[in-house]
């Protein structure tokens, strides 16, 4: 069951996000991409407050995104990506990302705190921050 609302072109949305942002990383690090939008979504807390579907989370500006400015994000969802949006906005939870809002690809370490949040892992290149629940109490 999904845990916020969707329509199709959202799914495609969300699995071009994912690819352009992790495929990297492969599957897992796309769904803990996937995992830190949906958190977005459903968050309506700090610098989410404003997000209220897929397509305002992926555009969000400031604040979005950085592969939103890449022509690779601008190719159709592949079904096999679409799968795993599927499983991101049906709620499975892929940890350090599990209660992400945030994440990025640092040259280094992953600094102990990124946007005033405590950083919750790293899954290969990628560092993933979260609220703590009394700032954020919807992600958990």
């Amino acid at each position: 069951m999904a845990v916020i609302a969707y329509n199709e072109a959202d799914v495609k949305l969300l699995a071009r996000l994912m690819r352009a942002e992790a495929e990297g990383d492969g599957k897992l690090g796309m769904l803990m991409v996937g995992n830190t939008g949906v958190n977005r979504v459903r968050g309506n807390c700090i610098d989410f407050t404003d997000i209220n579907s897929i397509r305002d989370m992926v555009y969000q500006s400031p604040g979005g995104f950085e592969a939103t400015q890449k022509g690779y994000f601008y190719q159709r969802a592949r079904e096999k990506d679409q799968r795993l949006a599927r499983k991101t906005i049906n709620g499975k939870r892929y940890h350090p990302a599990s209660n992400s809002l945030w994440f990025f690809m640092p040259e280094g370490e992953c600094p102990a705190q990124w946007f005033g949040q405590w950083n919750t892992g790293r899954y290969k290149s990628h560092c993933f921050y979260s609220p703590t629940r009394a700032d954020c109490p919807s992600v958990y």
